[in-house]
């Protein structure tokens, strides 16, 4: 064997074995939590609560980054479009669910541009009502809106919003005919429900909880499928007389589709024990959320039947975000 011929051998068997020490070096550098939403709200408080231990357990530093817009397009499209390395990972809320029948043209495709790493938790919504408002229990608010077809309003953040979504859904299982009213934001349409101008209003657990304990609103009906632990006296829609009825809003990580395995499987573990921490689990039930029970491929299965329940939804609704 030539010299030559053994340096080249040399050089081949280093420039292997470096690429299998480099794939097995990861992380090297910081991993970018990229969040569809602005900072304040479920999303970015659930991002930043596993940013921390997510980077302890890997042994690196996990990064949140803020990139809202357009329901949450403008995140995953980005992260769509990322190196598929595993340094980029995307934090989505529901909307990732219900975008692919919203919007006909999205900046990505979900099922094939994704990898799903896990669900991190559930947040049941409560329906609610103004103190004036005559019905003080969901079969009031059925009789009535039986009653008057299209003359009960419940107020939403808009069109094709988590709100509008739940209250359709509470139409079609409880047979009943409302008015929608879309707002800008949910902000504004949580103020008019607060000062009588509307009297409906589907909520999150967590940030209509004070108004409930004051009394300037009164929750009807948890949409989980356990009673809220922050509302233990409420009932769920199944007890309150619409069966059927199970709406969550939730947060996910996802990775782009092409990240190799061995990292995505690193990732999900990682999350999975992020998330059996005591204090982690505090957080999230302190938001009223539950946390998600299975690994990436329960997570995966949920959120696809998530996607194929809100396309029937839309098109049977005739929803749209005009």
């Amino acid at each position: 064997m030539s010299a030559f011929f053994r340096l080249l051998c040399a050089a081949i068997v280093l420039t292997v074995s470096g690429g299998f020490i480099h794939a097995e070096e990861w992380p090297s550098r910081p991993i970018r939590l990229i969040v569809s939403y602005p900072p304040g709200g479920t999303a970015d408080l659930m991002a930043r609560t596993v940013s921390v231990p997510l980077g302890k357990i890997l042994g690196t530093s996990v990064v949140v980054e803020n990139k809202p817009g357009a329901s949450g397009q403008i995140a995953a499209g980005y992260v769509a479009k990322a190196p598929a390395d595993g340094y980029t990972l995307l934090l989505d809320a529901s909307s990732f669910s219900v975008n692919p029948s919203l919007f006909p043209k999205l900046p990505y495709d979900p099922l094939k541009d994704f990898k799903t790493l896990a669900v991190l938790a559930q947040y049941p919504n409560v329906l609610l009502v103004h103190p004036s408002f005559p019905a003080k229990s969901v079969k009031d608010l059925i009789a009535m809106a039986k009653a008057k077809p299209n003359t009960i309003a419940y107020a939403s953040s808009g069109n094709g919003s988590a709100q509008h979504l739940a209250g359709v859904l509470f139409e079609v299982r409880a047979n009943v005919d409302m008015q929608h009213i879309p707002y800008k934001g949910g902000g504004p349409a949580l103020n008019d429900v607060l000062g009588g101008q509307v009297p409906v209003f589907f909520g999150s657990v967590a940030s209509t909880k004070p108004h409930v304990e004051s009394g300037k609103l009164i929750a009807l009906a948890v949409t989980g499928r356990n009673r809220a632990a922050s509302l233990p006296n409420t009932p769920i829609m199944s007890e309150a007389g619409v069966p059927g009825y199970e709406v969550y809003e939730w947060n996910g990580i996802f990775a782009p589709a092409a990240t190799p395995s061995g990292v995505t499987s690193k990732l999900s573990d990682a999350i999975s024990k992020v998330m059996q921490s005591g204090e982690v689990r505090e957080k999230v039930l302190g938001l009223s959320g539950e946390p998600f029970q299975g690994g990436a491929d329960a997570a995966d299965k949920f959120i696809r039947a998530q996607m194929a329940e809100w396309a029937k939804l839309v098109k049977s609704g005739k929803i749209s975000v005009d």
